[in-house]
């Protein structure tokens, strides 16, 4: 089956850094493209960064460009999105994803939490 678990998140002072991780799982990871998303509490969910198949090209958000770096890891099956001089409102859940077989595949989320 088909799996995506992110983890890193937690609370932090705003100019504090971050590193989320996605843990993927039931499919040919490398073949894939993988997605950050993340959806702060009242708002819709929005596209953070993209990461190509294979080597990786990332494309990011404005409000990524220059504070986040996604990366993947094929050999471990993994991407991550390291953050740094976060904002208060970067909080939100931020969720790792892709496409399998034309269908959506979602992780569960990891909260991110700025101190105001």
């Amino acid at each position: 089956q088909v799996q995506l678990v992110e983890s890193g998140g937690g609370l932090v002072q705003p100019g504090g850094s971050l590193t989320l991780s996605c843990a993927a799982s039931g499919f040919t990871f490398s073949d894939h493209y993988m997605m950050w998303y993340r959806q702060a509490p009242g708002k819709e969910r929005v596209l953070v960064a993209s990461i190509s198949n294979s080597p990786g090209v990332v494309g990011y958000a404005g409000f990524a460009e220059g504070r986040f770096t996604a990366s993947r890891d094929n050999d471990k099956n993994m991407i991550y999105l390291q953050m740094n001089n976060l904002l208060p409102e970067d909080t939100a859940t931020y969720y790792c994803k892709t496409n399998f077989r034309l269908a959506d595949v979602w992780g569960q989320g990891t909260q991110v939490t700025v101190s105001s």
